[in-house]
């Protein structure tokens, strides 16, 4: 991350544009995967343009997400999960915190509600997935919701799918390379909402809007309004505003591509602070991250040509569902995750500890 630049405070993530990958020159292709590899060393952040996604599928999705977090608050927590280790339905404000999936606590609980959807185990008939790591859905009855948000999650899910492609080529592998690692994702669409209450409209003393962390898989897609408040952590450990260009949707790697890239690759830090106006009083902020996070019982250890000769790899083999389970067990159910320690580390520091 060290040739990253900030203008006027935030950061310059690099906007690439992915229209010509399919139909493309080799030497074209060529450009995009090098462009890709570049920002995923510098930043661990991107911003795709020409993806291809409808506007109107945005802006149906906007509307549903709306009309969802306006709902009373009774209908919403009517939707929670039976159990916070089901990552399904409802979340209300101030109920995760997002920098125990690092092993690290906060001041406070995280300031977000959000509303989760994912993959089904019924969605893969004949391979026995465990209900465990693809609950079923829990839905809302609102007109229109779950049509706008499953279409959504064909738009976000189809890009992630065509970005791996992209990563396979950059790291110099089959562009196919990652789909027998991918064929029963484990892909959850999150909603966030950042605005609480009237009767809570101040913000307390070090609280998040949602706490600093990595993502936990390969590639997140995120929507956002074009509201302050996301931030990264530079290898110097200072934090940077980061705002989406016009037409473009932020993409930023998980752990798994650390791992798979020996951290050549960087799963980045990052935060969201309560996005308030000048007197402390939180103003509204959305967002959706559609995480595209491999199968559950996919092997994740480094790839043999991102080692240096004679050295070990920084990170040791494991599952897609075990690194999850860690890291959800921490943000969602309140257990320390202890197996993240190099990302822990570089949280701490930042902090001054």
């Amino acid at each position: 991350m060290g040739r990253a630049t900030a203008v006027n405070g935030v950061l310059d993530v690099p906007v690439i544009d992915i229209s010509a990958w399919a139909d493309g020159s080799a030497a074209g292709r060529a450009g995009i995967a090098a462009e890709a590899d570049r920002a995923a060393r510098t930043v661990g952040f991107m911003q795709i343009r020409g993806h291809g996604i409808p506007d109107d599928a945005a802006q149906t999705f906007a509307a549903a997400l709306d009309a969802f977090f306006g709902l009373p608050m009774a209908a919403k927590k009517a939707l929670r999960a039976p159990s916070p280790d089901v990552n399904r339905g409802y979340t209300p404000p101030r109920t995760e915190q997002l920098s125990l999936s690092l092993g690290v606590p906060a001041a406070a609980q995280d300031l977000f509600e959000a509303f989760n959807v994912g993959a089904e185990a019924a969605a893969f008939p004949g391979l026995d997935l465990p209900e465990a790591h693809y609950p079923a859905n829990i839905w809302p009855q609102l007109p229109g919701f779950r049509a706008a948000v499953e279409e959504w999650c064909t738009q976000a899910g189809g890009l992630a799918r065509r970005l791996t492609g992209i990563f396979a080529h950059a790291l110099g592998l089959a562009t196919d390379h990652f789909a027998p690692f991918t064929d029963h994702s484990l892909d959850v669409l999150r909603m966030n909402n950042y605005q609480l209450p009237e009767r809570a409209l101040v913000v307390d003393r070090d609280q998040m809007g949602m706490g600093a962390h990595t993502d936990y898989g390969i590639v997140t897609v995120l929507w956002a309004d074009r509201v302050p408040g996301l931030q990264i952590l530079d290898t110097a450990g200072r934090w940077h505003d980061v705002l989406p260009e016009p037409g473009c949707l932020l993409v930023n790697l998980g752990d798994l591509l650390a791992r798979w890239t020996n951290d050549r690759w960087l799963s980045t830090l990052h935060r969201v602070l309560p996005p308030n106006d000048a007197g402390g009083r939180v103003v509204r902020r959305r967002s959706a991250a559609f995480f595209h996070d491999g199968n559950w019982d996919a092997e994740i250890s480094c790839l043999p040509h991102c080692v240096p000769a004679g050295a070990a790899p920084l990170h040791p083999p494991t599952t897609v569902g075990r690194h999850l389970a860690e890291k959800l067990a921490g943000s969602r159910a309140g257990r320390p995750n202890a197996n993240s320690p190099r990302e822990a580390a570089r949280l701490r520091a930042a902090r001054g500890e």
